[in-house]
């Protein structure tokens, strides 16, 4: 199925960066109304002015989606430049990993983490919830992460935070039957977006990797460097490492790529390659 993103309404939140703008770019491309939130409106107005530079139709709005008001904001920008607000995608996100004995240093991380993934995307979900109901139609996709699979070492919050993400969807889901589709999306690990930078203690990634910490340790050095193996990042290959994160976005576009009766409830990408256990 392919051809149902153009002339739709999107609107993302973390969309300066990462998965957000990579999903902000792929939508417009294919016909869609892309409305980016972001708390770095230049990051965000960075990616709109590419997107309009290609022909496509695009809009930055400053959010903190911390705050219900400016999230109610957002939408209300996609409202009345595009019409509609058919897609939800809340994106925005930290993963500060940490263990409970680095609680000092940690806190006030984690708290920002319980704003940001759990009310942000609570958010989300509200300020879209009712004009989609007026529509009779919409879709709402939060990113959530294998993190919110089980409880791990080192990822107490940030896994709470995940799983919390993975409880809204499905009720959501269920009580909105038939008039608010809700897909849920689980990145596995993704070091190139970015998002590693928000971590308080690397070591807190056992739990995640477990007995893989050592080569997956060394790959990520490598990466770094410059010097790990180039055949392990073609996603043609079946050691593929390393996820890219146009997979994830990609994962995202099929699942707004669809007729409006049908819901992608539930989609991990993975590598073939990768360390994960989760």
């Amino acid at each position: 199925m392919s051809g149902h993103i153009a002339g739709k309404s999107i609107v993302i939140t973390g969309a300066g960066g990462g998965f957000g703008s990579l999903v902000a770019r792929k939508a417009a491309a294919l016909g869609a109304s892309v409305t980016l939130g972001d708390i770095d409106l230049a990051a965000a107005q960075g990616v709109v002015d590419e997107i309009v530079a290609a022909g496509g139709k695009a809009q930055a709005v400053a959010v903190d989606v911390r705050d219900l008001t400016q999230v109610k904001a957002l939408v209300a920008a996609a409202l009345d430049a595009f019409g509609a607000v058919d897609v939800m995608v809340n994106n925005a996100g930290i993963m500060p990993l940490a263990f409970f004995a680095d609680h000092e240093a940690a806190y006030p991380a984690w708290e920002r983490c319980i704003d940001i993934n759990i009310k942000g995307v609570l958010n989300g979900m509200v300020a879209a919830y009712d004009p989609m109901m007026a529509a009779g139609r919409g879709q709402i996709v939060n990113i959530s992460s294998i993190y919110g699979n089980f409880p791990v070492i080192g990822a107490a919050v940030y896994g709470a935070s995940k799983s919390a993400v993975n409880f809204l969807s499905e009720s959501l889901r269920v009580e909105s039957r038939g008039r608010i589709k809700v897909t849920t999306i689980k990145p596995t690990g993704v070091p190139s977006t970015g998002l590693s930078g928000t971590v308080v203690n690397q070591a807190a990634g056992i739990g995640i990797v477990a007995h893989n910490m050592p080569d997956f340790m060394e790959m990520v050095g490598k990466m770094a460097e410059g010097t790990f193996p180039a055949e392990r990042l073609d996603p043609e290959a079946m050691d593929y490492a390393s996820l890219a994160p146009e997979h994830i976005a990609d994962a995202v576009i099929h699942a707004i790529d669809q007729p409006w009766g049908v819901s992608i409830a539930e989609v991990t990408v993975r590598a073939a390659g990768d360390h994960f256990v989760l």
